[in-house]
């Protein structure tokens, strides 16, 4: 009975996200920092149940992934939110003013469709992103770092080189006509699955919720230490039914993550990953 009721803390706790945002009051959707709050909420209660239903041993958080995880939390929502509003949603939301793009027809539908609509086709960019990634040496370059994690955890989703974080935020959010708290409830939905897809929870969610949605056993497969190839399937962050429409869904769980012999990179190495060829060609030539 009680591991029934830790393996419905997704869907719970997803429920729960969207409600809260379909049920606030708009002075709160409106203010700057409640999606910021709700985000940083979830990650707080998933870290906590790792110390609790904890998964694997092997995962257990220690002081120096904690602080790495924080930093690079800390980054995402600061420095890559700032560049991907600057850079990304700013000048999309320009274009579809200029270009006349709207989408009325998602703006009347009810407050739950909209989030679904919102959250699968973010989804679908970011599948095809992620699989670039893993088939296109350049961009796979930019991404392995993230595969150089040895041990998953609530906010490992946030590791990697700064170019890929970039990346994955790009999405066609500014160009549909949403409301504010759906397009919110989209964003946060997303990221308590994709939280709980990289935990050190031991839960595993009803079956229909993993038919849609990733899982922690789809995710770890997916981070594998086998084999790089063993990596290249289940790409979906937080929909794994895109895996199922394009036929790179594998059933099956790794406790053992990592790549290249599964060496833990520094936030100097993951950064300056990107740039290694050059930087060791560079050293051939002055050799």
């Amino acid at each position: 009975m009680k591991q029934s009721l830790v393996n419905l803390l997704p869907p719970a706790t997803l429920a729960a996200v969207i409600a809260f945002w379909g049920l606030a009051p708009q002075s709160w959707v409106e203010a700057p920092w409640t999606i910021m709050i709700v985000g940083l909420g979830v990650i707080a209660f998933v870290q906590l149940l790792e110390l609790v239903f904890e998964r694997h041993e092997g995962w257990r958080i220690n002081g120096k992934e904690l602080a790495t995880d924080v930093f690079y939390v800390a980054f995402g929502y600061g420095v890559i939110g700032f560049f991907s509003d600057t850079l990304i949603h700013g000048p999309l939301g320009q274009l579809k003013d200029s270009l006349g793009i709207a989408t009325p027809w998602l703006a009347a539908s009810p407050f739950l469709v909209q989030v679904m609509v919102v959250l699968f086709l973010f989804e679908f960019g970011q599948y095809w992103m992620h699989r670039a990634m893993h088939n296109w040496h350049p961009l796979w370059l930019t991404h392995a770092p993230h595969h150089h994690v040895t041990q998953l955890n609530a906010m490992k989703g946030f590791i990697g080189n700064p170019i890929e974080l970039f990346l994955i935020s790009i999405g066609v959010n500014a160009l549909l006509d949403v409301d504010l708290n759906a397009l919110f409830a989209a964003i946060t939905a997303g990221g308590v699955i994709a939280t709980y897809a990289h935990a050190n929870v031991k839960a595993d969610p009803p079956i229909w919720y993993g038919y849609f949605f990733t899982t922690i056993r789809n995710h770890s497969l997916h981070h594998t230490a086998l084999s790089y190839e063993d990596t290249r399937c289940n790409y979906g962050n937080s929909v794994i039914f895109w895996d199922r429409v394009f036929g790179t869904y594998k059933e099956g769980e790794s406790e053992v993550v990592g790549q290249d012999d599964r060496k833990r990179l520094s936030i100097r190495e993951q950064w300056l990953f990107p740039f290694m060829p050059l930087l060791e060609r560079g050293k051939r030539a002055e050799g």
